[in-house]
């Protein structure tokens, strides 16, 4: 018989202070001079998950973008949930893994309802999930709440073989209340941690994935989101401690890499 037991909101707390007092905060970041990484096009593909949210997004339009996936080496489709089964299918003999975004944009529906989302999209061939965690029980100090939001998913995409990489909405959150998510998220045994949901008033910077990672360390992936568009722009998102960047625009990217040798026009994604 099992003895294991929730932390509680005491202990919670503490493992939050103790990191907050542990991690810079990202203000200390704004200023930084951070050079782009170096990394092959190849490689920066491998890191991408190629992305279509908008919901006025038609089934040409997923079906251009696994096709893009595929030819490129992008690490991912990343769908709404009513094209997860297409995209599985699509992608069956290729490298590009499925991706599906749960509680989406809101963050604001239940766990269990989340946690039933989530099943569903792995059980249709999701191999990747992207959750938005509950930003309000978040901005409340609710520790609990959002580590048990969290825990749930988790627990139904491990039990089916798939990763959960947690939203974080960062533009709406403090510094402080992000190294929170960090902690929280991890605690709840996400796989990785991500900015943001690309449909808020603000994406990914460098100053957050800087803080991400200091808060997560090696143990975690981050996943930089929300207005990547250029090479430089991803570059600069992986010098700082991403290892996945989430953008509509990866073929975009990787022009810009390879100064437009053979690259097609990208998929006009949008807002991502």
């Amino acid at each position: 018989m099992s003895t294991h037991t929730e932390p509680t909101q005491a202990e919670l707390d503490q493992r939050i202070r103790t990191a907050i007092d542990a991690v810079p905060a990202a203000s200390a970041h704004v200023n930084a001079i951070v050079e782009p990484a170096t990394v092959e096009a190849a490689e920066m593909a491998g890191m991408i998950d190629h992305t279509i949210l908008k919901p006025e997004a038609v089934e040409m339009q997923i079906r251009q973008l696994c096709e893009e996936a595929d030819t490129y080496g992008f690490a991912s489709v990343c769908v709404n949930a009513t094209w997860t089964a297409l995209c599985a299918d699509l992608l069956a003999e290729s490298d590009a893994k499925v991706c599906t975004v749960v509680g989406f944009p809101l963050g604001a529906s239940t766990g269990a309802a989340k946690a039933f989302e989530a099943a569903g999209a792995v059980d249709a061939g999701a191999q990747e999930v992207d959750m938005v965690l509950n930003i309000g029980k978040l901005r409340d100090g609710d520790w609990v709440a959002v580590r048990g939001d969290i825990a749930a998913v988790a627990a139904a995409v491990h039990a089916r073989g798939a990763l959960l990489k947690v939203i974080l909405e960062t533009c709406l959150l403090s510094d402080d209340e992000k190294i929170a998510a960090c902690v929280l998220s991890e605690d709840a045994g996400a796989d990785f941690v991500k900015t943001s949901t690309g449909m808020n008033k603000g994406g990914a910077t460098v100053a957050d994935v800087m803080l991400m990672r200091a808060v997560v360390g090696d143990r975690l992936g981050v996943k930089a989101s929300g207005g990547i568009r250029t090479a430089e722009d991803a570059a600069r998102m992986v010098a700082a401690g991403a290892t996945r960047i989430g953008a509509s625009s990866g073929i975009a990217i990787l022009r810009d890499m390879t100064a437009g040798e053979g690259a097609d026009a990208p998929t006009d994604a949008g807002g991502y």
